[in-house]
This record gives C-alpha cells, sequence and structure tokens, in this order.
C-alpha cells in the first residue's frame, strides 16, 4: 500500500507538512524501483529536506497545490518492484529541456534539469546510494566520464 500524507511513517510525523509530502513521494517511488522500505524512508527524508533547502518560494507552492503524493501507484495498487533496476547504472544524457537523469534501461528520465551540473549532482547521489555506476555524457551523445560507486 503506498504511503499517503494521512498514513506515512511514523518517522516524517514532524516533517513540514510539504517536506513530507515530498519525502513520501520520493519513498514510495524508491520502494516501487525495489528499494526496501527501511533504506527508502531515510534517503527520502533526507532527500526531501535537501531539495526544500534548495527550491525557491515559487518551485515549493507549485508542488504543495500538486494534490497527494504518489508513487507506488496512485489508483491503489502496487507496481511490481523492478530489483533489476538497482543494478541499473546512472546516465546523464542531453534532452530537449536541459539534461536528464536516468537509469541504464529506463523507458523515462527520473529526472531533468536545466543545467548538466545540477543532472550531474543528482546521479551521483542516485549511483551512490545504489552502489553502481554513472556514465556522463557529451551534447553529442559521446561518453565524456565514467565513475563506479
Amino acid at each position: 500500500m503506498p504511503w499517503t500524507l494521512n498514513d506515512h511513517p511514523s518517522s516524517m510525523k514532524n516533517l513540514d507538512k510539504v517536506v513530507r509530502k515530498k519525502a513520501i513521494d520520493i519513498a514510495n517511488s524508491m520502494v516501487e524501483e525495489g528499494y526496501d522500505e527501511g533504506r527508502a524512508i531515510p534517503i527520502a527524508t533526507e532527500q526531501a529536506k535537501e531539495w526544500y533547502k534548495n527550491a525557491d518560494e515559487g518551485e515549493i507552492n507549485v508542488y504543495k497545490d500538486e494534490g497527494n503524493p504518489t508513487g507506488r501507484s496512485a489508483e491503489g495498487k502496487r507496481y511490481e518492484n523492478n530489483p533489476e533496476r538497482l543494478d541499473e547504472g546512472e546516465l546523464v544524457i542531453a534532452h530537449q529541456d536541459g539534461w536528464a537523469v536516468t537509469s541504464s534501461n529506463a523507458k523515462k528520465p527520473s529526472a531533468v534539469f536545466e543545467t548538466k551540473d545540477d543532472a550531474i549532482k543528482r546521479a551521483r547521489e542516485i549511483a551512490k546510494n545504489k552502489g553502481t555506476r554513472l556514465t556522463i555524457h557529451r551534447q553529442d551523445g559521446s561518453i565524456q566520464e565514467k565513475q563506479s560507486y
């Protein structure tokens, strides 16, 4: 069952509502990708706090108004876990809206950033958390750099 603003891990109860909502979104997505709940909760909480610290007021307000947290499935059914996704490396690739962070075999990016540096920072964080590798591409698609964690 996905976590919601009304039914979430007790460790999130003292978070600001918008930070809690972001943490729930992140944690639901991580569990959907195959993370153990015990690992997903603290990682999601820290990432939500970091997001809040770095987000501007407009971004926070837009997110606050988006509705309930999503993740494991807005319809209430749980997607199949993809534990094999944990072994996939992260990629930073050019995207029509900037730079995308994606897993090696993912159909769509997990995030898109305006700057390559922001995309690299996020991809590195994910790769370190998963203990996999990071491949950074140039605008033309060639490989710029590879790192393993």
